[in-house]
């Protein structure tokens, strides 16, 4: 039997990059999918490339009026949500003394505090419900602080720190497990649909990420996680995973070696290279 048969998997950011990938991916293991995301006609397509049942629930994540709604409307279809992905969220590419402070504010609140809300409306059903399992898709940004990535790095960091923080409280009493997935590269429109200073959208992707892994690699990486309880997945490669490895074995040497880096990138980016 397949590893999430009629299981029911709840999946922000699910138009496309790794949420649509999870969405195919657990389906394929036999997973009933609820889609979220802003744009419906995208979930909708999703929805075509996925054999089991579907829920369509389009909503912006910071529109905290109407979480509560769309919470009840998700464990209403099926009765219950045994796996809730966090998976939107959004990137920055800038500099911090040229970046406004509502970048921040706007950021944080789309990686973070977000997440957070849609968590926390469900806690009391996933208690009652005997269960859960939490993915939080978080970056190896939020483990190492990289250049031109000042507010998502905050998010990111935050996210693991609230997620591990409330695996301590609920793993053991309340059988709702966590799961920190912590991407390197891969190869979506994370760059393209990033926050530039302004606030912008950058509208270009980078060489790196265009190199980077396959979502559905991950996807399938992440599965293999959550089967395992798992309740951290560094899903990275190269430099980006020895440095993940460094923050934890010699943060000393990591510092030194990031702000090496950062000051080539910033110098860089100054001179108008920002690829």
């Amino acid at each position: 039997m397949p590893k999430f048969q009629n299981k029911i998997v709840w999946i922000t950011g699910a138009s496309s990059g790794i949420g649509a990938a999870l969405a195919r991916s657990f389906a394929a293991e036999g997973a009933h999918i609820v889609l979220s995301g802003r744009r419906e006609d995208a979930l909708k397509k999703v929805a075509t490339e996925i054999s089991t049942d579907t829920l369509i629930l389009p909503f912006e994540v910071t529109d905290y009026d109407v979480l509560q709604s769309k919470v009840d409307e998700a464990w209403t279809w099926k009765g219950r949500v045994d796996v809730l992905a966090n998976n939107a969220g959004v990137s920055q590419r800038s500099l911090a003394i040229n970046t406004k402070p509502q970048v921040y504010t706007d950021l944080i609140n789309i990686d973070l505090i977000a997440p957070i809300w849609l968590t926390q409306l469900q806690l009391p059903k996933m208690v009652e419900a005997g269960g859960a399992h939490i993915i939080a898709i978080s970056s190896v940004a939020g483990r190492i602080g990289p250049p031109l990535r000042t507010a998502y790095a905050a998010a990111k960091h935050g996210l693991i720190g609230y997620m591990d923080a409330l695996r301590a409280e609920v793993s053991l009493r309340h059988n709702i497990n966590v799961t920190n997935v912590l991407p390197g590269s891969v190869a979506t429109d994370v760059s393209r649909n990033a926050f530039t200073a302004d606030g912008g959208q950058r509208g270009k992707s980078d060489s790196v990420i265009d190199a980077g892994d396959d979502p559905m690699d991950c996807a399938k990486a992440i599965l293999e996680a959550v089967s395992n309880n798992v309740p951290e997945l560094i899903f990275a490669k190269g430099g980006e995973l020895d440095m993940a490895k460094l923050r934890q074995s010699d943060p000393e040497k990591l510092f030194e070696l990031i702000a090496q880096f950062g000051a080539q990138i910033a110098e860089k980016y100054e001179a108008g290279d920002d690829d």
